[in-house]
């Protein structure tokens, strides 16, 4: 996978081997939640981070722990709670008095893979906290500015909501997450599965499948996925539809307030070559865009009052966007 001058084809095969070996490693403790596994690992192959939604008890958390084992890399997890500081999360900067001298006290944040655990249990203040780190990878603390070692990625889980004791999430930090995920029930078979294996306590052990050197490559794989010029132009079409009420003559447009900025099509963009990487393919087609188009959208579209009156929610919308729009 190092020799530059080998086909993509033969890259994307080994690259997608070695995320099926990945799979299959996370899959020994989680059953099903196929979307789920595959948004993180998009999340970690395009530098994005991922917002996990669902009520308590789907694995979420779970989720993630077992993926940061199967990385070979650092991990915390943070709690987010009402009485939670930002300091508590990106650290601060502490008196010596022998020295007379400040010095940084780093907070969990410095780590490779951060979950942050119910995300929407904190205020805007601490939720805040994580936008330098989240855009810039870097965390400013006092008057120096110290960088996040790669990968860095946030994998945030929030409760729905409308369940009492939450906090919604600012917009501009809702722009910075690559994907937001709603995690569902499992089936009556997944469930019974799940019953079977997990249902008496034991440990699972999981093998280590991705060192930082193996993941460089996976992203450098992605990268070199082709992306059609006609598929471009429908990842722009599809973002440009939710927020040209002028231009575009579809019904829906009434019910959105705001659309997606440039920073959806570069998400979109990038997501849909991870989707291709994960099936095996060297190249996108619009199968793949329009898989993750809801993923990528129903976090930046804010809906209008007259939407809310109706009942109408934001994938609702997103599917009368991918129904206007022209597929190439």
């Amino acid at each position: 996978m190092n020799d530059k001058n080998r086909p993509l084809e033969v890259s994307v095969e080994q690259a997608n081997e070695l995320l099926q070996q990945t799979f299959q490693e996370v899959s020994k403790r989680i059953i099903g939640q196929r979307d789920m596994l595959e948004g993180m690992i998009t999340g970690l192959l395009t530098e994005g981070h991922v917002l996990l939604e669902g009520v308590p008890g789907l694995a979420k958390t779970l989720a993630v722990k077992t993926l940061a084992e199967v990385l070979d890399a650092g991990f915390k997890r943070i709690q987010f709670t009402p009485d939670l500081l930002p300091a508590d999360l990106i650290g601060t900067m502490i008196y010596r008095p022998q020295t007379g001298d400040f010095v940084p006290r780093k907070g969990p944040i410095f780590t490779n893979i951060i979950l942050a655990d119910e995300i929407n249990r904190s205020p805007a203040k601490v939720q805040s906290a994580l936008l330098e780190a989240m855009e810039e990878r870097q965390v400013t603390l006092g008057t120096e500015t110290y960088g996040l070692e790669e990968p860095f990625l946030v994998l945030a889980t929030q409760n729905p909501i409308e369940h009492e004791g939450t906090y919604p999430l600012p917009e501009a930090q809702l722009d910075r997450f690559i994907l937001k995920l709603y995690v569902p029930y499992p089936s009556f078979t997944e469930e019974k599965d799940i019953l079977k294996r997990v249902g008496v306590k034991t440990s699972i052990p999981i093998r280590k499948v991705l060192d930082r050197k193996k993941i460089e490559t996976l992203k450098s794989v992605v990268r070199q996925i082709h992306v059609d010029p006609r598929i471009e132009e429908y990842i722009v079409n599809l973002v440009q539809a939710s927020r040209e009420k002028d231009r575009h003559k579809g019904d829906f447009v009434r019910f959105i307030e705001y659309g997606g900025s440039p920073r959806a099509s570069i998400y979109l963009f990038r997501s849909a070559k991870a989707k291709a990487l994960l099936e095996g393919r060297a190249f996108v087609i619009p199968e793949d865009v329009k898989a993750l188009t809801p993923a990528v959208l129903r976090h930046r579209i804010i809906l209008t009052y007259e939407a809310e009156a109706e009942d109408l929610s934001t994938d609702q919308i997103i599917g009368d966007i991918l129904k206007s729009v022209d597929v190439p």
